[in-house]
């Protein structure tokens, strides 16, 4: 089981950046495909992007070219840079801990992206 704790969300203008940050513990961090996923009101949770052990990245269509996931495997903290940011973007953003064939059950709490002039 791991814990994880999100931060970083905010009000933005569109055009603008944010960098999410997510705090992992009790486990061992670098074993995890570590994730970011997405939920905007009244639609499913979606993958926004992914980084395996390795540092190999996957990210979703929409967010190509946009977004940035990294990790510290040293201090057990995944992040994710979100530049050019569009109002659809908007949502609730999770971190999670899971392996190749995709998410773990321990999600973070969220936290809250809102892009908006």
């Amino acid at each position: 089981q791991v814990q994880l704790v999100e931060s970083g969300g905010g009000l933005v203008q569109p055009g603008g950046s944010l960098r999410l940050s997510c705090a992992a513990s009790g486990s061992i961090f670098s074993m995890y495909v570590m994730g970011w996923y997405r939920q905007a009101p009244g639609k499913q949770r979606e993958l926004v992007a992914t980084i395996t052990r390795f540092g190999r990245t996957n990210y979703a269509d929409s967010v190509k070219g946009r977004f940035t996931i990294s990790r510290d495997n040293a201090k057990n903290t995944v992040y994710l840079q979100m530049n050019s940011l569009k109002p659809e973007d908007t949502a609730v953003y999770y971190c999670n801990a899971g392996s190749p064939e995709g998410p773990g059950s321990d999600w973070g709490q969220g936290t809250q992206v809102t892009v908006s002039s």
